[in-house]
């Protein structure tokens, strides 16, 4: 069958009353536009409403991503920063809305970056900028960014993510662990939140698929350490601080 037939169908069936998911037109527009066919092996499994595996990742459903982009709240000339590109295809579809030159995303798996870029071209997204790193971190060198899309769960977004937001600025996350809740926080820290979702923790280096040795516990420690540092009053920190003083001289 025609795969933009097969994208029709896919659209219509996210606005149908039997799922209701996807009411924004700006998104509904953009999901037609994408030719999701390009980010799969299989034309027809492409558009079935259900995650695929690839390459060790989740490929989120396409009624996944239409909750995800609609939490997100694009106006159309937004700096967009996506954490967790996987296959390519959320990029791509944000990339309809705001402009392939204002969409960057990353990933912490060098198979998926590679995987993601030559989908994205092979569907005329050459121009959405896709890196390897570890999503915690962000993407310093382009920021700041007006939305921040992460397509993986936190007890709390990662401050990094923060921190390169706008002053209007909005990033949009699964919150949670075995219980997980779509959430929108704002830059001032104002939090909205949406359906009931299941996403995959974020990975920090070392455990992405492949890796040599899988420990999430690396960005635990240093986040642990940070907060006692942080919280140290009184004599402690006036300890720290004459040893800082002692040591540079």
């Amino acid at each position: 069958m025609d795969p933009a037939v097969l994208r029709e169908d896919m659209v219509d069936g996210l606005e149908s009353a039997a799922k209701d998911v996807l009411q924004d037109e700006t998104v509904a527009v953009a999901m037609r536009d994408v030719p999701r066919h390009e980010f799969f092996e299989d034309d027809r499994s492409a558009y079935a409403d259900r995650d695929h595996d690839a390459l060790g990742t989740r490929v989120l459903a396409p009624s996944t991503v239409a909750r995800l982009l609609q939490a997100l709240s694009l106006e159309g000339d937004e700096a967009v920063l996506i954490v967790g590109a996987g296959v390519g295809y959320t990029a791509a579809v944000v990339a309809e809305v705001v402009g392939e030159t204002n969409v960057h995303a990353v990933d912490i798996s060098r198979p998926l970056v590679v995987e993601a870029r030559q989908n994205l071209a092979r569907a005329g997204y050459e121009g959405v900028l896709v890196d390897r790193r570890d999503g915690a971190n962000g993407l310093p060198e382009y920021a700041p960014f007006d939305r921040i899309l992460l397509e993986a769960a936190a007890v709390d977004p990662p401050r990094a993510l923060l921190d390169q937001l706008t002053q209007r600025g909005r990033l949009v996350f699964p919150c949670g662990t075995q219980q997980q809740r779509l959430e929108a926080v704002n830059a001032d820290g104002e939090r909205t939140e949406f359906d009931a979702v299941t996403f995959d923790p974020l990975l920090v280096e070392g455990e992405q698929s492949g890796a040599v040795e899988r420990n999430r516990m690396t960005r635990e420690d240093r986040e642990h350490a940070m907060r006692r540092a942080e919280s140290r009053r009184g004599w402690e920190q006036d300890w720290i601080e004459w040893e800082e003083s002692v040591g540079s001289r």
